[in-house]
């Protein structure tokens, strides 16, 4: 049976497949998928029937090569002289048309084994998709992606009247040497590492015999060597310092790892429309971020990273990057100069230093500590009977009055211009930029605590994806009115 056609062939192009390695990628990426199938193969191993699981292996890499066959036949896409169209589907079939002058930008990705095979996943960004994939050809060659991108580039409508500026020759926008790279991953400590190891244990401990989660299991190791016990129990202070010592050693060489292999190579560069971000080590991607679709921007930093006068700047955007996420990093560390280069190639004005913050309400703090007077009473109770128990909870509750505390002493707003700028947080400390003409809706939130302070919350509803909690708390409730009548009122 023929497919369906709006224009004749010829004129939209002779039909392409993926490229035939694809037959491998595709296969990789199904064996990832395939969680459930590996529990039930090791299920089948471990109970002693390894002939079931040998011949559900084999019955499952059948199913997936040839499910990957069919679908890499039944793949097809055409470029023609004003849009490409791409025909997918086994039972259901899908023949979607994009023009050329609806597509933003065209986005190129490599993973480890593409780079090898010389291979890359290119997606069309349109806007147009509601968070879906829009028009992807998930693994052509290198050389045909970027022959993609060049036709998309000329032929849309911007290009006869914005003209890219020549990315080879001109200086980057941004960049990062590996110095600052290392000194990023310092800053994204992370203990991810024990959390994926306890998962591990929890599901394989007992077979492996190995769960360092587990007490008795420190114990079995230190009871075989007497010495090392008495020797660790004698010095319990070094032996604590010691631990935490390597926790920090371990959360921050998880941060630089995963850091260097996200952002290595990281450059940012200013073309006809909008900024283009190159990163990565093993997996490379390239996309660009059409300046017409960003929404808001958040400057981030923390206490140490503050003080260092280092920052990192977020874009929220309509476009998706390179994880379908809406939330573009543009900076992952930068000076308050670099920031403003940033904002001011993107026809943004720089942050003032001192903007004219109005702090929001001390019912912040108040309203939080009445939310957590029940916990009080639960931790009077437990320290007529259990003192230990009723101290730990105080002490907790005092922690999380604190952190309120220092958050309310940064969180504040000011109005600059025709655009409102809002500070919240201590340990995550954020200033978000946002446009009055990019907000959609303000939402004026209330409850039986904040009407008896008279205050309100404001939530501002901002398109795009990747970000979410624009928000001011604790404004008087008459000035959060005005604000509110205030900002919509200065929208398009």
């Amino acid at each position: 049976m023929s497919e369906p056609t709006s224009r004749d062939d010829a004129a939209v192009g002779p039909p392409e497949h993926l490229h035939p390695l694809f037959l491998l990628t595709g296969l990789g990426k199904s064996l990832r998928g395939m969680a459930g199938g590996y529990a039930a193969i090791g299920y089948l191993a471990v109970s002693g029937r390894l002939g079931s699981a040998l011949v559900t292996i084999a019955i499952l890499l059948a199913f997936m090569a040839i499910s990957v066959f069919v679908y890499w036949q039944r793949f097809q896409f055409r470029v023609g002289e004003n849009e490409i169209r791409i025909d997918s589907g086994i039972l259901s079939r899908t023949h979607r048309s994009i023009p050329f002058d609806r597509i933003q930008d065209v986005d190129i990705t490599q993973g480890p084994l593409a780079r090898v095979l010389g291979l890359a996943r290119v997606q069309f960004e349109t806007g147009g998709s509601g968070g879906k994939e829009e028009g992807v050809l998930h693994s052509i060659s290198l050389e045909r992606a970027e022959e993609l991108r060049a036709l998309v580039r000329s032929r849309r409508s911007q290009a006869a009247t914005v003209r890219d500026v020549p990315e080879a020759s001109a200086e980057p926008v941004y960049s990062m040497g590996f110095g600052r790279l290392l000194l990023a991953g310092a800053f994204n400590f992370s203990l991810a590492i024990f959390a994926g190891l306890f998962g591990l244990t929890q599901t394989f401990g007992d077979v492996l015999g190995f769960n360092p989660f587990d007490p008795d299991f420190w114990m079995g190791l230190l009871s075989a060597s007497d010495p090392l016990r008495d020797f660790i129990f004698a010095h319990r202070v070094a032996a604590a310092i010691a631990g935490a010592a390597v926790l920090v050693m371990v959360g921050a060489a998880t941060g630089i790892v995963r850091t260097v292999l996200t952002d290595f190579g990281f450059r940012l560069d200013k073309t006809g429309v909008g900024l283009r971000r190159r990163r990565g080590l093993l997996t490379r991607t390239d996309v660009t971020l059409p300046i017409s679709r960003a929404q808001a921007a958040v400057i981030a930093s923390g206490p140490v990273k503050d003080w260092l006068r280092w920052k990192e700047l977020r874009v929220q955007s309509l476009a998706k990057d390179e994880s379908s996420r809406g939330s573009h990093v543009l900076a992952p560390l930068a000076r308050d100069g670099e920031v403003s280069l940033i904002l001011g190639e993107m026809a943004w004005a720089p942050v003032p230093r001192r903007p004219g913050w109005i702090r929001v309400s001390s019912a912040f703090v108040v309203a939080f500590a009445i939310a957590l007077s029940p916990l009080l009473l639960v931790a009077l109770v437990n320290f007529i009977f259990q003192p230990l128990v009723g101290v730990a909870i105080l002490a907790g509750l005092g922690g999380f009055l604190a952190m309120r505390w220092l958050a309310w002493s940064r969180t504040a707003y000011a109005l600059d211009g025709d655009r409102i700028l809002v500070r919240t947080g201590w340990w995550n400390r954020r200033t978000t930029v946002l446009p009055a003409r990019r907000i959609q809706s303000v939402d004026l939130r209330e409850n039986f605590i904040t009407r008896a302070f008279g205050i309100a919350w404001l939530q501002f509803g901002v398109a795009g994806g990747g970000m979410t909690g624009h928000s001011i708390p604790a404004i008087p409730r008459g000035e959060a009115r005005k604000l509110r009548d205030l900002l919509l009122d200065m929208g398009p």
